[in-house]
């Protein structure tokens, strides 16, 4: 018997960041997502880009904060968005290589055996980020 999948595709993501201004700027003046809500009890700011809302949820204690270490702690490993064919990956590592705040952990390169490329980095707030160019009929998907 085939089980049917319950869902039916990511409404949003929760992130909770050291400094949520921060990471929104991040997200709003680099990657060009849009600002579409707050709440200032929390605090959060909401962003979304062409599909997908980011909730970005204020740490409580700062001088408690634990980073997350991708290889040992249960968590989010990294959050990987498509990237855009204009600009481009080349493109967006390029403004990513001169943003303040963001390491990058790998340069554009074949994700797998291709055709598809990807890179990966490191936001304000600890935050890694994986950004994937995939491939098109016209380069053999």
């Amino acid at each position: 018997m085939t089980i049917q999948s319950v869902t039916d595709g990511v409404h949003h993501v929760g992130l909770t960041v050291p400094n949520v201004v921060e990471t929104a700027a991040f997200f709003v003046d680099t990657l060009g997502f849009k600002q579409v809500g707050s709440r200032a009890d929390y605090p959060a700011i909401f962003v979304k880009d062409k599909g997908v809302v980011i909730s970005l949820w204020q740490v409580q204690d700062a001088a408690a904060v634990v980073l997350f270490e991708r290889k040992n702690t249960v968590g989010l490993h990294h959050l990987a968005l498509v990237a855009d064919r204009d600009p481009g990956l080349d493109a967006v590592h390029a403004r990513l290589s001169s943003t303040p705040g963001v390491e990058i952990e790998f340069a554009p390169e074949t994700l797998g055996e291709g055709p598809s490329r990807h890179m990966m980095c490191s936001i304000p707030g600890g935050i890694r980020i994986e950004l994937i160019e995939p491939a098109t009929k016209s380069n053999g998907a």
